[in-house]
């Protein structure tokens, strides 16, 4: 019992971390556009991205690589303290001086150079916070990181938006960034030094050993992020500032579904691992079930924005010139069809040891959507991004089923795909209905949503009195 309180705590902790993080993020890009406007909102998303390429490059391997060998080895938990925190320092440098020199060589305009040197700083702080993170992973103690960093996101969200309406430029806006995490980061090293006796003595062969085997772990975390953040790079240097703020606004109405996608995948882990044992029929029932809810939030969603596209980036951003982005917005929305599969049958594949076809996933993915990006953001610009995103998302899921299939066994596209499309196409009469009495933007998404979470209700209750399906059968055993 003692157990199960933990696990579920931890739990309940890291994603009240994370539903924060997202939630606060995504006021301060509304907040950004609506108080600066596009140009300055381009210059934040440019900034933001290299900062979160160099971050994970020098950082998110070793944080991978302290976490599992800090839980299997509790005893060297100093060592990682002092020693893992210097290395990681040295690593952080070493990434904002890549940082700059890449920027310094790149033709943008001083003012957004100057951005992305001052908010490329919180590289050095966020990385540091990496050990004292894995330390309270390992320890099982999650809650530490959620009262390090709730608190300062809440903060920082405020002050932000506060000092934007004083007509603070975007700099102060990254300092500010900066400041925040070199604040979670001695909250957290104070928090850890309460349970952790250390020696101020640096371990050089324990550092040596540390960066060898983080070798692999900087790999895979590196082309990763460099896959997903070389869209921006690309929009900077063909399209300018102001289609990189109109490109960052349109993704970020994309996190809802990715929040989703993200918790339930994670909780659907551990019975995908476990199912191993019991057979490829028990693998496939936990897959198609996953896949079928996710495609529940995505084909609804993509019927909504098809209507109330345009409306709701004005109405979110407050400015009738992010209206233009309505194209890239039913692009990026076509795209969570993909991502209702791909991360699914990503784990699937983790599960069964198949992580290997993963990083060639992205290897493959990556190379293709430089090549891709390049001609189609030349051409068409914000439409070109989001073209080449919808392209790779594909991609990615061809290659999914196809080693699926392959190596595991087959899905039933029919059975995960009737339930979802049924709901979506009730919802295409409520937005004509909607849309012929020409209510309020507001007024419309209510409702809305209320005839979804209606017939999501109706489904749930027919699933309950025709329990012979496997999506029921699931649902009645997690009980």
């Amino acid at each position: 019992m003692e157990g199960l309180r933990k696990l579920l705590g931890n739990s309940f902790s890291l994603l009240l971390n994370r539903l924060t993080q997202s939630i606060t993020t995504f006021i301060l890009v509304a907040s950004i556009a609506r108080i600066l406007g596009a140009y300055e909102l381009g210059q934040y998303m440019l900034a933001f991205s290299y900062y979160y390429v160099f971050m994970t490059l020098a950082s998110q391997g070793f944080k991978t690589l302290f976490t599992r060998e800090l839980a299997r080895n509790p005893t060297n938990t100093p060592a990682y303290l002092i020693s893992g925190t210097f290395l990681q320092l040295l690593f952080s440098i070493a990434g904002y001086i890549l940082l700059m020199i890449i920027v310094f060589l790149l033709p943008y305009s001083r003012d957004t150079s100057t951005v992305c040197y001052v908010f490329g700083l919180a590289i050095i702080p966020f990385s540091l916070s990496n050990v004292t993170e894995a330390i309270f992973q390992a320890r099982e103690k999650m809650h530490l990181i959620a009262i390090s960093t709730i608190p300062v996101y809440i903060l920082r969200v405020v002050l932000i938006i506060w000092i934007m309406n004083l007509k603070h430029d975007i700099n102060l806006v990254s300092a500010i960034m900066v400041a925040s995490e070199s604040l979670i980061f001695f909250i957290e090293w104070y928090l850890v030094t309460q349970f952790v006796k250390y020696k101020w003595q640096l371990d050089w062969k324990f550092m040596w050993d540390t960066t060898k085997a983080s070798g692999a772990f900087i790999v895979i975390e590196g082309i990763s992020v460099i896959g997903y953040r070389l869209q921006v790079v690309i929009l900077s240097l063909l399209g300018g500032e102001i289609v990189v703020g109109l490109y960052g606004a349109v993704a970020q109405l994309m996190q809802p579904f990715q929040i989703i996608s993200h918790s339930l995948v994670l909780a659907i882990f551990p019975k995908m691992s476990q199912a191993i044992d019991e057979g490829k029929d028990k693998q496939r029932q936990i897959t198609q079930t996953a896949i079928e809810i996710l495609l529940i939030v995505a084909l609804p969603l993509i019927v909504g924005l098809a209507f109330v596209g345009k409306d709701l980036l004005v109405l979110l951003y407050h400015d009738p010139s992010f209206a233009q982005a309505k194209v890239a917005l039913n692009l990026f929305a076509f795209g969570l069809i993909a991502s209702s599969f791909v991360r699914p049958l990503s784990y699937l594949l983790v599960a069964n040891g198949f992580e290997k076809v993963n990083l060639r996933q992205v290897f493959i993915t990556t190379i293709i959507d430089g090549f891709l990006s390049i001609v189609l953001v030349y051409q068409y610009k914000l439409n070109g991004a989001a073209s080449t995103g919808l392209i790779i998302d594909f991609i990615a899921l061809f290659i999914y089923l196809y080693e699926v299939s392959r190596r595991l066994f087959t899905l039933n596209l029919l059975s995960m795909i009737y339930r979802p499309l049924l709901i979506s196409v009730l919802m295409v009469p409520v937005f004509l209905l909607l849309q012929k009495f020409n209510l309020n933007i507001i007024f419309t998404l209510i409702i809305a949503t209320l005839s979804y979470f209606l017939f999501i209700g109706f489904l749930g209750i027919y699933l309950v009195y025709h329990s012979d399906n496997e999506w029921s059968k699931l649902l009645l055993k997690r009980k």
